[in-house]
């Protein structure tokens, strides 16, 4: 039965991602926007938030089913897929430390897209360290007050709501980590330059600047100081999500070498170069593979509450992104002069797909986690 449903979410969310995103993702690119269409398309098929109880507007999937999902986007689009995994890493901490109050104010227009939200944490000189924090969070009888600057905060120009972090105390630095609930027109709360980026182009990345930003206490995320207990049980989900967007993304460019070597099979059949072909293939079609089911293994341990899920997401993570990065670049290669132009979605998926080594912790912080893990 558990096979059963994920063939038919796969079906689904590939029949929607290649009748909306796949026929816009090179002007997606080239536009660095992503069309307003492609959100009501998800919230339309209720891709926000399916693995978040039904109760709070989810649709109470599994979470191995929402790596399904998307990796099918990604495959499409790379940087439309990114409308789902920024979505998870706000509705994530809500789900996890937040009230009741809180989740049904917060949850419900999450999930249906009728709120769009933005997650904030990373500072300068901390892309890749997140037990400290130095945006500050002073206590002013029953407010907060915020002040600080955050980088790469995608979605940050149409979001609704930030999950923002502030340390209480930065010098006790992860113990003091607390997450806030800043909704868009907060006063204080303005947007910075916007990022320009190699890849995903369609997902604007901007800075926010929090100046004087008063919160009541009704917005904390968990309570004070457990903002860093809450981030690490995001990361279980959200490093999964990462490396279901890298093994879309390494799967779109597979069958796009595929493509291109059936066009030209019938002249190159006896050739050197197609033999080089059929090799190469062969190299990326194990190691998709490979990286598929090492990301469910991580998806079903993680359903099941095992102990195993935090470093089986840090190992999925890495193992995908870098299958990723070396599939869509020989991709490129494979395609010699024509993989190097955009007349080609290769060149736009190796741009893509780096990324994925990069955020939710780098892959060298990803080696780090599993190492602490395999010791234990």
């Amino acid at each position: 039965m558990i096979q059963e449903e994920m063939l038919m979410v796969r079906h689904f969310a590939r029949s929607i991602a290649e009748d909306y995103f796949l026929p816009a993702a090179k002007d997606v690119d080239n536009n660095q926007r992503i069309p307003e269409s492609h959100v009501w398309a998800m919230a339309e098929n209720k891709l926000f938030g399916t693995s978040v109880p039904s109760r709070y507007g989810g649709g109470g999937l599994s979470h191995l089913n929402k790596l399904i999902i998307i990796e099918e986007v990604a495959r499409c689009c790379g940087s439309t897929s990114m409308l789902l995994t920024n979505q998870d890493m706000v509705i994530n901490p809500i789900v996890k430390g937040g009230s009741e109050e809180q989740k049904i104010s917060y949850l419900l227009p999450l999930t249906s897209g009728e709120l769009i939200g933005a997650f904030a944490i990373t500072e300068e000189g901390l892309t890749s360290d997140l037990q400290s924090v130095y945006t500050t969070a002073e206590k002013m009888g029953d407010h907060y007050i915020l002040n600080g600057k955050k980088l790469f905060v995608f979605n940050a120009g149409k979001a609704d709501i930030f999950i923002i972090a502030a340390s209480i105390n930065p010098t006790i630095e992860k113990a003091g980590i607390t997450y806030f609930i800043v909704e868009k027109g907060t006063p204080g709360l303005t947007l910075g330059r916007e990022v320009r980026k190699m890849g995903v182009k369609g997902m604007s990345a901007r800075e926010i600047i929090l100046e004087n930003v008063r919160i009541h206490h009704s917005q904390l995320v968990g309570g004070e100081g457990k903002g860093f207990k809450i981030l690490k049980e995001t990361l279980n989900r959200t490093r999964l999500n990462v490396a279901a967007q890298a093994l879309g993304i390494a799967q779109g460019a597979y069958e796009e070498v595929i493509k291109y070597a059936h066009k030209f099979a019938r002249t190159s059949r006896e050739s050197l170069r197609f033999h080089n072909t059929q090799l190469m293939l062969a190299e990326m079609a194990t190691e998709i593979e490979a990286a598929r089911r090492l990301l469910y293994y991580g998806g079903e341990f993680l359903d099941s509450g095992s102990s195993k899920a935090a470093a089986t997401a840090s190992m999925a993570k890495l193992f995908c992104s870098n299958v990723a990065m070396k599939v869509t670049t020989d991709a490129v290669q494979m395609l010699e002069g024509s993989g190097y132009t955009d007349d080609y979605p290769v060149e736009r998926m190796m741009r893509d797909a780096k990324i994925t080594q990069i955020y939710e912790g780098s892959n060298l912080t990803q080696k780090l986690v599993i190492a602490r893990q395999v010791l234990l």
